[in-house]
């Protein structure tokens, strides 16, 4: 019996010494990988502090999506010094920098590495229409002023921001009369109805709230306040397109569409 207890507390000791053992050989093994990966990191961290990763000038950046807008008017509104490490670069702050732009519906920036720069994908907000707050021929002065663009949502656009920011500055055929709060709630779904209209639609007046005022290639004609019936009042005017060939157009003073079931024509006195 002495001998087997010996033998057993023997191999007991054998088995812990090589438990010891392959804990330190554990530790030392994690020790290393944090030492590799702490390392790893920081040679990461060094190299992109180098003058080879940082944004030296803006010829680094490139500019995707726009068609509109120049590419130098984009980098100039880029909220960046140069140099700058591209580290401490921020992409979306960036973005939303560009975003609030009225010229620039959505924008996408990241990072480059090889070679190191920013790439910079822009949705721009397309003009359908020059819109005036007041009719042209009521402004004397600043007429800028009075003027700007309004995009297919509704946006406004000053005019100097599109034309400084603009490589081909390209003026809308519709044209929007009213303060940009009187429409802007409705703008969407009047622009879709009239720019699907088969009758040519050249300006739409929204100085009366109660009295939307369009000028066509019929004449000019009254739709009363926004509705729902738009597209319907837009029909029957695509109807009454025999109309010049009954009555002479410079006899008709406008079109009432207010009630598309009951269209009526005012006549010149």
């Amino acid at each position: 019996m002495t001998s087997i207890e010996s033998v057993s507390r023997s191999d007991l000791e054998q088995r812990r010494k090589m438990l010891r053992t392959h804990r330190r050989l554990k530790m030392l093994q994690a020790a290393w990988q944090t030492l590799a990966v702490g390392g790893m990191l920081g040679g990461l961290v060094w190299a992109t502090t180098q003058p080879i990763w940082v944004l030296q000038e803006p010829s680094q950046v490139t500019i995707e999506g726009n068609q509109l807008l120049a590419t130098p008017a984009i980098k100039s509104l880029l909220p960046v010094s140069y140099p700058q490490s591209l580290l401490r670069i921020q992409p979306e702050a960036i973005a939303h920098s560009l975003e609030s732009q009225p010229t620039i519906a959505a924008a996408t920036v990241t990072r480059a590495l090889f070679p190191p720069g920013l790439r910079v994908v822009i949705k721009e907000r397309i003009p359908v229409a020059i819109a005036y707050i007041r009719p042209p021929q009521a402004v004397t002065t600043d007429v800028q002023a009075n003027m700007g663009f309004v995009d297919a949502d509704g946006v406004w656009i000053p005019f100097q921001t599109y034309a400084t920011q603009s490589s081909n500055l390209e003026l809308p055929q519709l044209k929007v009369v009213g303060p940009w709060e009187r429409y802007h709630s409705y703008w969407s779904s009047i622009y879709r109805s009239v720019s699907r209209s088969p009758v040519k639609i050249s300006e739409i007046d929204c100085q009366d709230p109660t009295n939307i005022i369009l000028k066509t290639e019929l004449g000019i004609v009254h739709l009363g306040a926004y509705s729902t019936r738009l597209t319907q009042q837009l029909h029957v005017l695509d109807q009454m397109r025999q109309f010049p060939q009954q009555l002479n157009l410079s006899q008709i003073a406008y079109i009432d569409l207010s009630n598309p079931d009951a269209p009526a024509v005012q006549m010149n006195q």
